[in-house]
Parts: C-alpha cells; sequence; structure tokens
C-alpha cells in the first residue's frame, strides 16, 4: 500500500500518463508543461529528497506535492489535447478524496486514519482493517464455509478488510442455497455472532462458538448481573432492576449506585454503572455455559480444521489480490478454494485405493 505522497503522485502521474500518450508526447515534457515534473520520475521522494524522519521536512514535501496537485488542476481547466479521457477524470477524483481523508490545514498530515479511507489509486474499493490491535489487514478479507464432514470448501466470500465478518454471511448463505444442502451445525469464529444468519437462524441450528470473554478487573463482571428474558430486565448483585434492550447499553442512575453498599466492587463512575447488552447476549450467556463442560470444548476445537483450510487457500492464492475490484478476486478466492477441494479429492482418492489394496 501507498502513503499520502505516493498516493497523491500516483494518481498526477497516472492522469498526465494518459495525456501524454494521446499526444504522442514523452511523460517528461507534458509534466513540465503542467508544472508537475517531480511526479515524472519513478521515484517521487526520490524526486523529493528530504529526511522523511524530520515533521518539517515531510510537511514541506507535502505542501510541494499538494502545490503540485494543483498546478496540474489549473492545467487541465485549460483543456489540453485528451483532457477529457475518463481515466484523467478518475485519477484527478481519486486524488482529490485523497487529499481531502489525508491532509489537513494547508500541507499537515491529518493524525489517525479517516474512516473508510481510500488506500489505493488503482483499486478504489480496497481499505485498511484490523485482525487486532496489533494486527493489521490492507485490501480485502476472504472468508470460507468449510464442511468439517468431508473437508471440501462448500462457499467463499470476500468483503473490503474494514468490513465487519458478520457481513459476508448473505452472500456466503445465496452460494449455499444453489447447491441445495441443510446445514444443522455452524462452526463459527466470534466476530460472526452479529451475523442475520445467526440472528434470524431457526431453532434447528446449532451454533458452535467460543464467546466472548467478560473481564471487569477486580470488579463485578457482567455475568455477575442476572437477566430476565421472559420481563427483559437486568438485576444487579444489590437486587436493583433496570429494562433493558439487545444492542443497547444499561446505565444505572447514579443516585443508586451512590448510595449502594456493594459500589467498591462495581464501579468507581460517578455516572453509575453501566452494562452493554450484545444483540446476541443471550446466544453469548448459553455459550457461556456450554463451553464449561469438556464435551463441548472439545467440539469447539473441531473448528481447527477450518483455519488451516483457511491457510491452504491462502497459500494457493497468496498474501497480495491478483485483481482490482472484489469481483474479479472473489472469482479468484474461487479458483482457489476448487483447487484445494482437488487436493483434498486427490488425497481422499490415494487413501482409499491404499486402504483396498491393503
Amino acid at each position: 500500500m501507498e502513503d499520502t505522497y505516493n498516493l497523491l503522485g500516483h494518481a498526477l502521474r497516472k492522469a498526465l500518463g494518459v495525456i501524454a500518450r494521446q499526444q504522442g508526447r514523452e511523460l517528461t515534457e507534458i509534466a513540465s508543461e503542467a508544472n508537475a515534473v517531480l511526479v515524472a520520475g519513478s521515484s517521487l521522494k526520490a524526486a523529493l529528497d528530504q529526511n522523511w524522519d524530520d515533521p518539517a521536512q515531510c510537511e514541506q514535501a507535502l505542501g510541494v506535492v499538494l502545490a503540485a496537485l494543483a498546478a496540474v488542476e489549473r492545467w487541465l481547466e485549460t483543456a489540453p489535447e485528451g483532457h477529457d479521457e475518463p481515466v484523467v477524470a478518475f485519477s484527478m477524483t481519486a486524488a482529490k478524496q485523497v487529499k481531502e481523508q489525508d491532509v489537513q490545514g494547508s500541507a499537515t498530515l491529518r493524525k489517525g486514519v479517516a474512516k473508510d479511507r481510500r488506500i489505493a489509486i488503482e483499486d478504489s474499493q480496497m481499505r485498511h482493517g484490523r485482525k487486532s490491535r496489533s494486527v493489521r489487514v490492507d485490501g480485502y478479507k476472504r472468508h470460507i464455509l468449510q464442511d468439517l464432514d468431508t473437508g471440501l470448501v462448500r462457499a467463499v466470500g470476500i468483503t473490503a478488510a474494514n468490513a465487519a465478518e458478520a457481513s459476508v454471511t448473505d452472500a456466503i448463505r445465496a452460494d449455499l442455497a444453489c447447491q441445495h444442502v441443510q446445514v444443522r451445525e455452524l462452526h463459527i469464529d466470534r466476530a460472526y455472532l452479529s451475523s442475520t444468519w445467526v440472528r434470524e437462524r431457526e431453532a434447528s441450528l446449532d451454533i458452535s462458538c467460543k464467546a466472548w470473554p467478560v473481564r471487569n478487573g477486580s470488579r463485578f463482571p457482567k455475568t455477575a448481573f442476572h437477566l430476565d428474558w421472559e420481563q427483559q430486565t437486568l438485576r444487579c448483585p444489590n437486587q436493583q432492576e433496570m429494562p433493558f434492550t439487545p444492542g443497547d447499553v444499561v446505565h444505572f442512575p447514579a443516585e443508586i449506585c451512590a448510595a449502594c453498599p456493594l459500589r467498591e466492587r462495581c464501579t468507581t463512575s460517578p455516572h453509575g454503572r453501566s452494562v452493554s447488552i450484545h444483540p446476541a447476549e443471550q446466544l453469548l450467556w448459553e455459550l457461556r455455559q456450554r463451553q464449561l463442560t469438556p464435551t463441548v470444548r472439545a467440539k469447539l476445537r473441531e473448528r481447527v480444521a477450518v483455519e488451516h483450510a483457511l491457510a491452504h487457500i491462502g497459500h494457493w492464492q497468496g498474501r497480495r489480490a491478483r485483481y482490482r475490484g472484489p469481483r474479479k478476486n472473489l472469482f479468484d478466492l474461487r479458483r482457489s478454494a476448487v483447487v484445494h477441494n482437488l487436493h483434498l479429492i486427490s488425497r481422499l482418492l490415494a487413501q482409499i485405493e491404499h486402504s483396498q489394496a491393503a
């Protein structure tokens, strides 16, 4: 992925390059005419030649790149031959988007990452995402549905890296519906618990998933509160009740918490104790109770096979997206899943032949 400087330079070089080809001239000549010579070289940062560890020089370099962007915009207003090419408009729109999302003030990089930030010029749908606080994902995320009985991958899905995992389940269910199979057990990562597949599941569908851990330091965790699903009330350890709605946060009144004899063991907030209720809280409670038994914990470990299949498919497909946009990358993921399935079938046939020969 490219940083802000290279994103802007990439977009300008692409726009000017198209015009140069239309006019049958060299890129350096067109860039000079547009007062943006620095984008004509093979490396923008080499042309800028700054100490990138010095914040002042970084800001100065950004100002130079933004000045080049403004110069190209003014030059395009003179309607040079090729200015109306779709790729020119696409590239300039991308450059303006990068400026809006990454730059604040005259020439200062914005702190933090803008929501839905564009990270590539060529592919407008790639995004930043995180698997955890320390592990970042750029581009797209792959998702698979594996038949744990046969080991075959039945369906796959692609989402932008910043999309919630649960958003892919509708597409995977649509793929699965074409195969006329019925899912009786769903072994999932807990990131998929908020999906419509789980929330709108039939009573016959069994969910196997490790529940989110509940921690609150030395104070009462959420599990110390009693949830009455019939009355939709939450009762604290001091027997105070509040109504709740799944997906919302319950706030106990500050005056009640201030007079509570268990306050020191519950909260230090002057506003009273608050408890978040997950949209699938009832299911989470059931999962926590079930995973206390060795039998269920052994069942949860069956999902390890899915992680192995995901790693195998990642081996065939590679870590980098081969194509632009989710549609073609989804096709590539399906191709890789087919390769995985063919390898699996080949091993199974070899095992059958071996057992018959014995």
